[in-house]
């Protein structure tokens, strides 16, 4: 019978690739935890119509790379395509915000209907941090800085920071108007794509990936030029926060970003040992998200980071490290030893809680567990047979350093153990 293949663009991760993961996912969650956020775990459904509202109509993801269909009940469902619009909808539906301001974060599959390639996915993880409540530069900044906390930490290097303004709402209807009529007076040189956003959703023309538009977009007019006073005097103090903390940046005024929600800050972190798919960690404000979708007016601003982008740079700049083998094979040689192996490995993961010990299953001779245990990776094959039974005694042979093996008496087997494992 021919095999089944996993569906193009939804990878598997294979036990080799996890422990990357896991280690980015243990030094993430625990610098989180440091900075006062707390988990929240969300559906991978939504109602279509939560990302039609908050993402915009007029975008890729909405008009392009949703995963929706008609349920039983006839309702439009969405595989979540980011997890802002989601995170939002279960703070108001569970009445979060009557607590006050909100730290969270959460962490799993998104899905898009796109072209795979390096970097990109249909099935891809990301790490979301929300923050709801507090309006301040102050916390833009503390999102910034945690991410480059986040890169200490893993040992990446090379992450460049970029940062723009969007401004106001208001702001941007009078730029807007500006940008339209540049474009329409340009409209000969537009991709069929940037035609079509002209007069629906402009801004996204500066997000153009066409090179054959770089030229244009770059003679466009700036937003930066056209913001408010009130979005100056953020932009001003989230650049005076960064400078004063050392973090190195650069204004992009084309960084628009690729949903409708963002307002004022918006920020990237890009890597250039990445191809084309260099954006590492991405974000900014939404304040007018929660009022959009039925909730009051309440400040907010977030990122999401991804998991395949920053495990292939932590690979580009040899920062992986490889996974951890057993300390231990214990070897069961004789019916007796096979029947006490199991019981008897059970009392040393309790005596010893952080050795990884692994039982030789299946059988086989003396020689032939040896040799799984040399494949093993192990340290120490701890060798139990009929004599040592008798003696109650483990033998201790070191699979790694030519060194004679040794006689353990079984009650003090923990303590030697414990001293091997520190040495």
């Amino acid at each position: 019978m021919k095999k089944i293949q996993a569906i193009r663009g939804m990878n598997d991760l294979l036990p080799d690739q996890t422990p990357h993961w896991q280690r980015v996912e243990d030094v993430l969650s625990r610098v989180l935890a440091s900075y006062g956020y707390q988990e929240i775990r969300l559906p991978l459904l939504e109602s279509t119509e939560l990302f039609r509202r908050s993402i915009g109509e007029v975008t890729d993801i909405v008009e392009k790379e949703m995963y929706t269909f008609i349920d039983r009940n006839g309702d439009s469902l969405t595989l979540r395509p980011e997890g802002t619009a989601g995170c939002v909808r279960s703070i108001l539906q569970h009445g979060l915000l009557t607590q006050g301001s909100l730290r969270l974060w959460y962490y799993g599959p998104m899905f898009r209907h796109e072209r795979p390639q390096k970097g990109r996915y249909r099935q891809f993880y990301q790490i979301g941090v929300e923050v709801l409540g507090t309006e301040g530069p102050d916390v833009d900044a503390e999102l910034i800085l945690m991410t480059a906390r986040f890169w200490r930490q893993l040992g990446l290097q090379d992450l460049h920071l970029q940062i723009n303004s969007l401004g106001s709402p208001a702001a941007r209807i009078a730029y807007r108007e500006r940008l339209v009529d540049f474009f329409t007076a340009h409209e000969d040189v537009l991709d069929e794509d940037s035609r079509r956003r002209l007069h629906s959703n402009p801004l996204r023309i500066l997000d153009s990936k066409n090179p054959a538009l770089h030229e244009i977009i770059a003679r466009a007019p700036r937003l930066l030029d056209y913001l408010d006073d009130d979005s100056c005097a953020h932009f001003e103090a989230l650049q005076h926060t960064l400078d004063s903390a050392g973090i190195a940046y650069k204004i992009n005024p084309r960084l628009v970003r690729g949903l409708d929600y963002y307002t004022r800050t918006v920020f990237e972190w890009v890597s250039d040992q990445l191809g084309s798919q260099g954006t590492v960690c991405a974000g900014g404000r939404y304040d007018g998200l929660v009022e959009q979708l039925g909730g009051q007016s309440i400040p907010a601003v977030g990122f999401a980071l991804g998991l395949e982008r920053l495990v292939a740079l932590l690979g580009e700049q040899g920062r992986l490290q490889a996974p951890l083998p057993a300390d231990l094979y214990l070897v069961a040689v004789g019916s007796q030893a096979e029947q006490e192996s199991l019981l008897f490995a059970e009392q040393l993961r309790e005596a010893i809680p952080a050795a990884r010990l692994q039982v030789n299953h299946g059988g086989g001779s003396f020689k032939s567990q040896l040799k799984r245990a040399d494949r093993s990776g192990a340290r120490w094959a701890l060798i139990l047979g009929e004599d040592e039974i008798l003696q109650g005694t483990v033998s201790v042979k070191d699979l790694r350093q030519r060194k004679p093996q040794e006689l353990v008496p079984q009650d003090k087997l923990s303590a030697y153990i414990k001293q091997q494992l520190q040495s």
